[in-house]
C-alpha cells in the first residue's frame, strides 16, 4: 500500500479549500508580449514559455481564486485609460473562459464559484496613481468591479508614500485619509502592498475596515522596504486584516537583496541607470552573473515567512500572493502557479494543521472581503460619497 505523503495531503485540502491568490500580473503581461491578442496568448493552453498562468497550472496548483492585478505603470502621463483597458482584458478573459473562470465581486461570489468548481476572478488595482487624484474615478472603478487598490506602485503618489521611493508626505495626506475612508464606505479593500510603513500606520489609523497586503512578506526574516515590518504584522488581529505572504525571491531571501543590491551597484560603476535593458548594460550585467550566480529561493524560504508572519499576527491573518507573472524569478517548487500544493506541503512538514491551511488558502481572505462589505453597508445608511479634492484638503 501507498504511503499518504504531504504533497497528497496537500492536494487534498486544496480540493476543499483552493487557494486565493491576492496577486497576479497576468493582465499586464498580456499587455506587454500580445497587446492583448487572447488568442496569440490562448491560457486555455499551458504557456509555459511565456507565461506563469494559465488555465491548466491555476487547476494543477488548486487555486480557486484570483485577484487579477490591474495594474498600469506609474509613470504613463494618463494612467485612467490604461486602467480601464486592464479591466477590459480581465473581463474579456472571464467572457472567454466561462467554464474555468466566473466573475466575483463578493465573498458570496467566491463561496459561489468554489461551489461551482469555477475559479472566482476578481480584480485588484495596483496603485493609487489610477486614480489620478479623483475619488469619482475610485467610485468609477469599484463600480468596474475592482475590489482592492494598492496606494502606491513603486514611485509615491500625491497623497502617499511608497516603500520604494524618497518620503514626501510623512505616510498618508489629509486627502490619503479621505482615499481610505472613501474606500471603506465603498467596500474596497484598503491593501498596503509597496507602501511606506508609514503609510501602512497611517492607514490602520484611518481604516475601520480590514487591510488586505495583497503579496508582502516578512520585513524582520528579509530586510526589504517591500515587506512588512513586526509592528504592523501586530496590529492585524486588531484590525482583522490580511498578510498575503509572496514569492519574489528578491522580497523573501536575504541573500537575493544583497546580490540584487551588488548587482545594481555594479551597472552604476560602468555608467548605466540600474533599470537599464538595453544590450550594453545587460552584457555588463550577464558578467556579473557569472561571477556571481544569482542566490536562488525555495519553498523553505517563503515558509520561514509564513512561520514568523503566523508568530507575529497569528494564523488568522495570512494569506497567498504569489505575484506570479509580475516577476522574472521565482523559487524553486514555486515555479509558476501550479506549485501551491508544494508550500502546503512544506508546511504539513512543519506541523501545520489542516485548519491552518484552510485559513491560509481560502478562509482568511474571503472573510476579510466580507467584512469590508460588512463596514460599507453600514457607512453608507450613514455617509454620502466624498467630493472632497486634494487641493482642498492638501492645499
Amino acid at each position: 500500500m501507498t504511503a499518504v505523503t504531504s504533497l497528497d495531503q496537500a492536494r487534498e485540502l486544496l480540493r476543499e479549500f483552493p487557494v486565493v491568490d491576492g496577486h497576479n500580473d497576468l493582465p499586464w503581461a498580456l499587455r506587454e508580449q500580445v497587446h492583448y491578442d487572447l488568442a496569440a496568448r490562448d491560457i486555455a493552453v499551458r504557456q509555459d514559455a511565456h507565461l506563469h498562468t494559465d488555465l491548466p497550472r491555476l487547476r494543477e496548483g488548486g487555486v480557486g481564486a484570483q485577484y487579477w492585478s490591474v495594474y498600469v505603470r506609474s509613470d504613463l502621463p494618463d494612467p485612467v485609460p490604461a486602467t480601464l483597458e486592464q479591466i477590459d482584458c480581465v473581463r474579456q478573459l472571464i467572457d472567454r473562459h466561462p467554464r474555468d473562470l466566473r466573475a466575483a465581486l463578493t465573498a458570496a461570489d467566491m463561496e459561489a464559484a468554489r461551489t461551482e468548481g469555477r475559479i472566482a476572478s476578481l480584480m485588484g488595482a495596483e496603485g493609487g496613481h489610477s486614480l489620478a487624484n479623483s475619488l469619482g474615478v475610485l467610485r468609477g472603478l469599484y463600480a468596474l468591479g475592482v475590489r482592492y487598490l494598492t496606494l502606491t506602485h513603486n514611485d509615491n503618489v500625491d497623497w502617499a508614500d511608497s516603500a520604494t521611493d524618497e518620503p514626501r508626505a510623512g505616510g498618508l495626506t489629509a486627502f490619503g485619509r479621505e482615499v481610505v475612508r472613501e474606500m471603506n464606505r465603498l467596500g474596497m479593500l484598503v491593501d498596503l502592498s509597496h507602501v511606506a510603513p508609514t503609510t501602512m500606520r497611517d492607514a490602520l489609523d484611518t481604516s475601520t475596515a480590514p487591510v488586505i497586503f495583497s503579496h508582502s512578506s516578512a520585513r524582520a526574516v528579509c530586510e526589504h522596504p517591500r515587506n512588512i515590518p513586526d509592528d504592523v504584522l501586530e496590529r492585524l488581529p486588531a484590525n482583522g486584516g490580511v498578510a498575503m505572504v509572496t514569492f519574489v525571491p528578491k522580497f523573501v531571501l536575504q541573500a537575493a537583496v544583497d546580490w540584487t543590491a551588488a548587482a545594481d551597484d555594479n551597472l552604476r560603476a560602468h555608467g548605466f541607470h540600474h533599470l537599464d535593458g538595453t544590450a550594453e548594460a545587460m552584457k555588463v550585467h550577464q558578467a556579473f552573473e557569472e561571477r556571481h550566480p544569482r542566490p536562488v529561493a525555495t519553498v523553505a524560504t517563503v515558509a520561514d515567512h509564513l512561520d514568523h508572519m503566523r508568530e507575529v499576527a497569528g494564523v488568522d491573518h495570512l494569506g497567498i500572493g504569489g505575484d506570479y507573472d509580475g516577476t522574472a524569478f521565482t523559487p524553486e517548487g514555486l515555479a509558476d502557479v501550479s506549485g501551491y500544493p508544494n508550500l502546503l506541503a512544506e508546511l504539513l512538514d512543519r506541523g501545520w494543521s489542516r485548519a491552518d491551511l484552510a485559513k491560509l488558502t481560502w478562509q482568511n481572505a474571503v472573510r476579510v472581503l466580507g467584512a469590508a462589505e460588512d463596514v460599507s453597508r453600514a457607512l453608507r445608511e450613514t455617509s454620502a460619497p466624498s467630493n472632497a479634492t486634494i487641493e482642498a484638503l492638501d492645499g
